[in-house]
């Protein structure tokens, strides 16, 4: 828990009148502990003490009730092709405005966005204040498609992103989420509805130790538990994994979570092997070999997974999606970029017919059409 002095009465007046504090959603009051709150949101399931801090750094014990201290608080407001989060066989080619906040419930040492992520309150909140009705209409006016939720765990600024998600499907766009996985089931639950597809990222094969060591996560286990409950949902969901070398990058974890997505999601389950770049608290570990990736892609094929992809490794050919049947690339990628689009219509390969998965169509062949 992040500690600090217990504020005046003033000073927590001053606090609530502030536009980006909200009384918090899924909390209640731990039985036996005056003042004390738990909070549901995430599998850590906090137990906050009056004027102290969950473990994200930004949801906040007032008074015996919890409350969000980034509400409409963001960090980013970019406007991204969807195949960057990545989301390979949802939407294709289609425009997302993508938003975050400050703070996090995990401390990945590797982070690539940790000036945002890692930001505790000790270091001050900062970002500009957005009402969920602005950012819908920024979506529209610069053309996007929908709304993805990321860059940090979207799970900590979770009643921005349900009021926003709950606007955008009116104003019909569709709602996305880059997330840790950590999500607890009554999250997914009372977001059910208004969430279209997610991208799960695992680290290091999903190895306890590693998130032990690396992430001070206790346990990865509940991801798990989180992903069958989005599944019930309908979610789309496709998975990535984060191969960080020497220390995250062995064959049998692949092969163990590679063997769950096929049993428990199914083998047409989009997988994504992401290449390691040194950042943040580990800037003196190497880029993840090329040759690693291949290897690791080449066990998720063995387990079953019939769309396997390796990511930050632009021009590489398993960017392309290739047909599980006859291998024909029926879809050509060149990082972020569709470049080429060779599915009929009904989206089945054109040499052998295989019904590709995929939700949609590039815009521009529809228009064609």
């Amino acid at each position: 828990m992040v500690s600090s002095s217990e504020p005046s009465h003033q000073d927590k007046l001053q606090l609530l009148k502030r536009k980006h504090v909200r009384e918090a959603l899924l909390w209640e009051p731990v039985e036996g502990r005056k003042g004390y709150v738990r909070c549901n949101l995430c599998h850590r399931r906090c137990i906050i003490a009056p004027g102290k801090y969950g473990v994200c750094g930004v949801r906040k014990n007032i008074d015996g009730k919890l409350y969000t201290l980034v509400y409409g608080l963001l960090t980013a407001t970019n406007l991204d092709p969807i195949e960057k989060k990545p989301l390979m066989h949802f939407m294709p080619t289609s425009r997302v405005l993508s938003i975050s906040t400050v703070g996090c419930n995990f401390f990945c040492q590797f982070c690539q966005n940790w000036e945002i992520s890692q930001s505790r309150l000790e270091r001050g909140l900062y970002g500009r204040y957005f009402e969920p009705e602005e950012v819908v209409k920024l979506a529209l006016e610069l053309g996007a498609d929908g709304i993805t939720y990321t860059y940090n765990e979207p799970t900590i600024f979770y009643e921005f992103m349900k009021d926003t998600a709950v606007l955008a499907k009116r104003e019909g766009l569709f709602n996305t989420m880059v997330t840790n996985g950590y999500m607890t089931p009554e999250a997914v639950d009372d977001l059910d509805g208004y969430m279209d597809a997610v991208t799960v990222d695992f680290k290091g094969g999903g190895n306890k130790e590693f998130y032990r060591k690396y992430m001070y996560v206790p346990d990865p286990e509940p991801i798990f538990e989180t992903l069958l409950a989005m599944k019930e949902k309908g979610w789309w969901i496709e998975i990535t994994n984060l191969v960080v070398p020497k220390v995250g990058d062995r064959e049998e974890d692949v092969r163990r979570l590679a063997r769950w997505i096929v049993e428990n999601l199914g083998d047409e389950t989009p997988f994504h092997l992401l290449r390691f770049h040194p950042a943040y608290r580990m800037q003196d570990f190497p880029p993840t070999p090329v040759e690693t990736l291949e290897r690791l892609a080449k066990v998720a094929k063995e387990e079953g997974l019939k769309y396997v992809y390796i990511g930050n490794v632009w021009g590489h050919p398993l960017e392309h999606t290739y047909c599980p049947r006859c291998g024909y690339p029926v879809i050509e990628r060149y990082g972020f970029t569709v470049t080429a689009w060779r599915l009929t219509r009904d989206n089945r390969c054109p040499r052998c017919g295989y019904k590709i998965r995929v939700i949609g169509r590039p815009k521009h062949l529809e228009e064609e059409l």
